[in-house]
C-alpha cells in the first residue's frame, strides 16, 4: 500500500489544477487554434530563437527526348519565432483542501486565469497584422466590410498561389461579423439555402467566399477618425506560434511543479506556500513566440 505523504498531496493537487487547466485554454482560443504551432515537449528560456523550416520553390523542366534531367538547387527557408512571451496567471487559495472536496471549486478558481492567458495569446496573434505586405490590404478604414471586399481577399490569396486545398480563414471583430450577417446573399433560406438560415437564426455566419469566417474580441485597432480594423484573412502556414515547457522550480524551494500538455499547446501549473497570507499559491504561465511565417499566406482585411 503506497504511503500518503505531504509530498504526494501536493503533487496530487498540482496535477488536478493542471488537468483543469489545459482545455479551458484551448477552448477560449480562436487564432491560436488556427495557425501553425510547433510545440515540442523541451525545455526552454525566455529569449530562445526557435528555427521553423519552410519548403522551397522548384520548378518543372520540360525533358526532351534523349535530353538531360536539370538538377536544382532549392534554399531550404528558415523563420525564426523568438520566445520572448512569458504569460502567467497566479491566485491564491485559502484552504486547498476545500477544492480536492469540492472540484467546482476549482474551475471558480481556474476560469479566470486561464481565460487571462488566452486573451495574451490572442492579442499576440492578432497584432502580427502588420507583418503581411507582400498582399495588398483590402477594404476601407471605417467602412463595413462587403461582399465584394470578401472575394477580393480571396483572389489576393489565389493570385499569391496559395494552394486551393488549403483551408482558409477569415477573422474579424464584432462589428464586422455583424455587418456580414446582415449581408442579404448570405443571410437569406431563398439566397444562401441552409447555410443562410443559420446566419439568420443562429447567427453563425460560416463560410463565405472559401472563407472559414471566425470572430475575436482581440482584433487589432490602429487610428482614430476613422479607426482601423484590421481583420485577418490568411491560412494556417501564414503564421506560427511557438510554445514551450519552463523549467521545474529549485528542488527545495518549497514550489511544486507539473506541466499540462494537450495537442500543441502546454503550460506549467505552480504550487507554493505563501507564509504572509497563510494560503496556496497557485501561477499558470505559458513562454510562447508567434511570427508571420508565410508573408504572401495572409492578408490584411481594414474596415
Amino acid at each position: 500500500m503506497a504511503i500518503i505523504t505531504s509530498a504526494n498531496v501536493a503533487s496530487a493537487i498540482v496535477k488536478l489544477v493542471a488537468a483543469d487547466a489545459l482545455p479551458a485554454l484551448v477552448g477560449n482560443l480562436v487564432m491560436g487554434n488556427l495557425v501553425n504551432r510547433d510545440y515540442e515537449p523541451v525545455l526552454a528560456q525566455a529569449g530562445d530563437t526557435v528555427n521553423i523550416p519552410i519548403p522551397p520553390v522548384l520548378v518543372a523542366n520540360n525533358i526532351a527526348e534523349g535530353g538531360q534531367v536539370q538538377p536544382q538547387n532549392p534554399n531550404l527557408g528558415n523563420a525564426q519565432i523568438v520566445l520572448n512571451t512569458h504569460a502567467e496567471a497566479t491566485f491564491q487559495i485559502p484552504d486547498v483542501t476545500k477544492v480536492l472536496a469540492v472540484p467546482d471549486l476549482l474551475q471558480v478558481y481556474m476560469q479566470p486565469a486561464v481565460v487571462a492567458i488566452a486573451e495574451s495569446i490572442e492579442t499576440s496573434l492578432l497584432n502580427l497584422f502588420a507583418g503581411f505586405t507582400a498582399n495588398t490590404p483590402v477594404g476601407t478604414p471605417g467602412t463595413p466590410l462587403v461582399e465584394a471586399v470578401i472575394d477580393q481577399a480571396e483572389s489576393s490569396l489565389f493570385t499569391a498561389k496559395v494552394p486551393p486545398s488549403e483551408p482558409k480563414f477569415l477573422v474579424v471583430d464584432a462589428a464586422t461579423y455583424s455587418a456580414l450577417r446582415q449581408i442579404e446573399r448570405f443571410s437569406e433560406f431563398q439566397t444562401a439555402g441552409e447555410a443562410g438560415l443559420r446566419a439568420l437564426i443562429d447567427g453563425a455566419v460560416g463560410k463565405i467566399k472559401d472563407f472559414f469566417v471566425m470572430r475575436s474580441q482581440f482584433v487589432a485597432y490602429t487610428g482614430s477618425s476613422p479607426m482601423t480594423t484590421h481583420n485577418l484573412a490568411f491560412t494556417k502556414p501564414a503564421i506560427g506560434l511557438v510554445i514551450r515547457r519552463l523549467p521545474q522550480p529549485l528542488y527545495g524551494t518549497g514550489a511544486v511543479a507539473h506541466y499540462a500538455e494537450m495537442g500543441n499547446f502546454g503550460m506549467r501549473v505552480v504550487m507554493s506556500y505563501q507564509p504572509n497570507t497563510l494560503a496556496q499559491q497557485f501561477t499558470v504561465d505559458v513562454l510562447y513566440g508567434c511570427a508571420v511565417i508565410r508573408n504572401n499566406f495572409g492578408v490584411q482585411v481594414n474596415t
